[in-house]
């Protein structure tokens, strides 16, 4: 059977060698973290590297990342109407986000409905910094402060926001920053100088690490969210439960691995998605590539092709070894409409035929080469089969 092509990195990235080195080791070894015996201790030195490769990643602190189950109890935590942001009380009324928000973010964390409101983007998947400003000014000529959510790079299109810019406007209006970074954090430059963000969520899968692990950072350690979960007081109170250590101890492997190779792997992303395009408009010229003039993190493409349905496109793919995805994977074995193309005011006809790959740790071009050959076989049968269709 013919080697399998995995380009959905953003849904999840294939193990690396580290991470299973490392969690090996840590599964071999007996002891609960928080006990006071040697192998108590050998499990807490486990944590407490991990948390400070976590923390290298993004140039924070040890002392402010919280391990969580994933990126989204991470921002269920992040999400919160009331914290002690750098030691001082902050309430906060209104949370703000964009409309390309993962589903994580859209739930609202602690926040009801009725005090969620949606910030417009451009046909590229931009905050409209303008209406930012207007939606910032009105809540707080209001009396009300807002949290705002807006993600670093969109798990569909790969689309980069302008985290300085937001962030600026945010702290100008005396509001909380929060941003979703975890399609960016190890694959683009990218932290909590750059970003301006108060608080940053995680995880572990995206970069090639294990399953299940993520975490919420501070700007600082004296920033305090109310927890999800009570009980023993780990995680400095933040979050109760036993540590997971084998798969912490797998996420500071990538996140050490990845932050020494980040430039390295831009540049050679880049230039795997430049061919990946580049192949594509040339074996059909009405291809689009979403977001294209936007600037993007390396390793994402969304493209359609007019009149072909990214449903039956992808199990095609799948049938011929190829695993991409349409829209993000967030539902289980779920195909439907996209609220990042729709926010982005895409017509609801080539929305449909949307499909995404992302590329990453193990992408070759080799298989860049390999798909565009399968995507040529299938656009040919795809848009014959439409043209007999519609005759």
């Amino acid at each position: 059977m013919t080697d399998r092509i995995y380009l959905d990195h953003n849904a999840t990235s294939p193990l690396r060698p580290e991470a299973r080195a490392a969690m090996t080791a840590a599964l071999a070894d007996t002891g609960n973290a928080s006990s006071i015996h040697a192998e108590g201790r050998a499990a807490r030195a486990r944590i407490e590297a991990a948390r400070e490769a976590v923390a290298g990643l993004v140039g924070a602190e040890p002392a402010a990342v919280t391990f969580t189950s994933g990126a989204t109890e991470a921002v269920a935590l992040a999400l919160s109407p009331e914290m002690e942001l750098s030691g001082r009380p902050v309430r906060c009324d209104v949370l703000l986000i964009s409309g390309v928000e993962h589903p994580a973010v859209r739930a609202g964390g602690r926040f009801p409905a009725e005090r969620i409101e949606i910030l417009p983007v451009d046909r590229e998947g931009v905050v409209d910094l303008a209406m930012l400003d207007t939606i910032l000014t009105r809540h707080r000529n209001g009396g009300r402060r807002a949290l705002v959510s807006v993600m670093a790079a969109n798990n569909e299109t790969g689309v980069i926001e302008p985290l300085r810019e937001i962030g600026a406007r945010v702290h100008a209006a005396e509001g909380v920053f929060h941003t979703d970074a975890v399609q960016i954090a190890g694959r683009y430059p990218f932290g909590l100088e750059i970003s301006g963000a108060d608080l940053i969520s995680i995880t572990s899968h995206k970069l090639g690490g294990p399953q299940g692990i993520g975490a919420l950072i501070a700007r600082d350690a004296d920033t305090r969210l109310p927890p999800l979960l009570r009980g023993g007081g780990q995680e400095r109170g933040a979050r109760a439960g036993t540590e997971n250590v084998a798969a912490i101890a797998g996420f500071g492997a990538v996140a050490a691995s990845a932050g020494m190779m980040l430039a390295e792997e831009v540049g050679r992303l880049a230039g795997l998605r430049d061919r990946l395009e580049d192949g594509l408009q040339d074996i059909a010229t009405e291809v689009v590539i979403l977001s294209e003039s936007a600037l993007r993190i390396p390793n994402t493409t969304c493209f359609a092709v007019p009149g072909v349905a990214a449903e039956v496109a992808v199990i095609a793919f799948d049938l011929e070894g190829v695993a991409l995805s349409a829209g993000s994977a967030c539902s289980s074995g779920k195909v439907g409409s996209s609220t990042t193309l729709a926010a982005m005011k895409i017509e609801p006809e080539l929305a449909q035929g949307a499909m995404r790959v992302s590329l990453g740790w193990n992408s070759t071009k080799a298989d860049v080469a390999r798909f565009l050959e399968i995507f040529a076989r299938i656009y040919a049968s795809l848009t014959e089969r439409s043209r007999i269709q519609a005759a």
